[in-house]
Order: C-alpha cells, then structure tokens, then sequence
C-alpha cells in the first residue's frame, strides 16, 4: 500500500467517525496574529504548544528557514492576507536553532537535482537567464540574524499598515524555549 494510499484510508476513517469536529474554528485567527516559521518536522507540534496557542489561534505560514527572501514573494504575499483578509494584526517570525538553512549548500543541493533527473542544461538555462541558484538556495550564518532580516522586511514593506507589530523569536527544537530577537511593540 502506498502512503497516498494509508492517508486516504486514514481519512475515509477520520470523516466517518466525525473526528474533523474536534478541530472546527472559523477562517479568522483568535488571537490576531500570523506566525511565520521554519517547515522543520520538530516545530510541527512543539512550536504550537510553546507559544500556548490552539488550533484556530493563528495564522500559520511555513518555509525552509522562516526567511523573508522577496519582498513580493509567496511568503510576504501571505502575511498580507493574513493582515487585510483575516484580520491579524500582529505578525510573528520564529527561527530555530540547529536549523538546516543553517548549512544548507547550494552545490550540493544542485548536484543532488542532477543526481536526481534535472539536467544541466535546465540549471544553465537558468543561471544565463539571471536567475542565480546559488543565491536562491543559500541559507544564514546565525539565525538571530535571519530572524532579524526577516523582520524588517515585512516592517518595512510597503504594504505593510501602520500599527501592525512584527516580533522575531527564535525556539530551541529540543526544549521548546523561546528567545526573544524582536519585541515589535
């Protein structure tokens, strides 16, 4: 059986018993705030539970390295929505140590996609195109720093209303302590 398989049975079994009532909440977040943070598998119940929020708290967007990295990408788009449309009216980036955007190396990323069925020349299309991977893959040295960089482009974008306070925390995946880089207040 394969795992898209065991999913499905799952959910077929999860419908039926009515299960999904346990998790009922409406669209707008209860505490008004929009969570950015790593897609780390450790933070997937830990970082809830350590901030005490609940299913329906928040507004909870996810990618490698809780980074900002364009100002006009999905992740900025995202917190904009969360703003305007869902009524959040604080923002939070949360880092976390022994993060793999730490170490990450964009050679070895791109040699992996070569291993992996991606051409060269697809890669070479892409470099001449402008488009430079190894800037695009690249991680941070600290992330208190990333955490702080992430911060001030959402504070400084300017879609962003006045009034909306962006906090940067970093947690620790093995105890779930929080360590404060940004008090937005």
């Amino acid at each position: 059986m394969t795992l898209l398989d065991q999913i499905l049975e799952h959910n077929e079994q999860f419908v039926a018993k009515k299960e999904y009532e346990n998790y009922q909440t409406t669209k707008f977040p209860d505490k008004k705030l929009v969570v950015l943070s790593c897609m780390d598998t450790r933070l997937v119940e830990l970082l809830p539970r350590a901030m005490n929020f609940s299913n329906g708290d928040i507004k909870h967007v996810k990618n490698a390295g809780a980074i900002v990295s364009h100002p006009f990408g999905s992740i900025m788009r995202s917190i904009l929505v969360a703003i305007y449309a869902l009524k959040a009216d604080e923002v939070c980036v949360v880092g976390h140590h022994d993060c793999g955007m730490g170490s990450i190396n964009p050679s070895a990323i791109l040699d992996e996609a070569i291993n992996r069925g991606v051409s060269e020349e697809i890669i070479a299309t892409m470099e001449h195109s402008g488009i430079n991977l190894h800037d695009w893959l690249k991680g941070f040295n600290s992330v208190e720093e990333s955490v702080q960089n992430s911060v001030e482009m959402i504070k400084n974008h300017p879609l962003l209303p006045s009034g909306i306070s962006v906090h940067g925390l970093v947690i620790d995946p093995k105890t779930g302590r929080l360590d404060k880089v940004v008090e937005g207040y």
